[in-house]
């Protein structure tokens, strides 16, 4: 393979945020105190959006969130967020994009701050083999711990998680001919800075600034 594919997930992939979607979502099922877990999720999406999150922090909080469940309730609770909130937001456009470097022979991975306990089984509904996901630690039960092992993705940390990934397979970003990388969002401002090909995707007032002064490509994938 000469040609490496990367794209973030949330309102790149996809017109929602899974991580704050995963959280209204389990406000809605009453499965978390609604007025002060809605309080901070809230909290950190703005932070999220304005690029001054602490990502260990939410994290912490994000996975201390599904530590209060045992593991078959999680996979439960996951499930039906896949059919009821995931599912119908997954749109053709996206499908074919991927489709579009699948067919071509690209190496295709999704590199997301969203951690891999709710990003795994859209990566698999998008039909993308490679995920490069926020890891919770689980203990021998397979139950979630709250904690984070590693580092968190995003930022500068999907560089390092991308290398890592690509260092398992005996590759490097030069072993490639060409990197693409599409995202929404400034705050992947590291790894498109990086990549021969950085695709401004559905992109945020802050990237579309940046992307529009540095003459990368600027596509819409949604219009809703």
């Amino acid at each position: 393979m000469k040609k490496l594919a990367l794209f973030d997930l949330d309102h790149t992939l996809l017109p929602i945020d899974s991580d704050h979607e995963w959280g209204e979502f389990l406000v809605r099922l009453g499965a978390v105190d609604a007025v002060e877990f809605a309080r901070r999720n809230d909290a950190f999406y703005a932070q999220y959006q304005a690029g001054t999150i602490d990502p260990v922090e939410y994290l912490e909080f994000a996975l201390g969130t599904l530590a209060q469940f045992p593991r078959a309730k999680l996979d439960e609770m996951r499930a039906q967020f896949m059919t009821e909130v995931v599912v119908p937001n997954i749109r053709p456009a996206a499908l074919a994009l991927l489709k579009q470097h699948q067919d071509a022979g690209d190496l295709v991975a999704i590199v997301t701050a969203t951690n891999h306990f709710v990003t795994e089984p859209i990566a698999r509904a998008l039909g993308v083999e490679h995920l490069i996901a926020a890891m919770p630690e689980l203990d021998a039960d397979g139950n979630v711990t709250g904690r984070l092992l590693g580092t968190p993705t995003q930022g500068k940390g999907k560089i390092t998680h991308t290398e890592a990934w690509l260092a398992k397979m005996g590759k490097t970003f030069a072993d490639f001919d060409t990197v693409h990388f599409y995202s929404d969002s400034h705050n992947d401002l590291p790894l498109m800075s990086l990549v021969s090909h950085p695709v401004a995707t559905n992109a945020n007032a802050t990237l579309k600034t940046h992307a529009t002064a540095q003459g990368w490509q600027l596509i819409e994938l949604f219009n809703d």
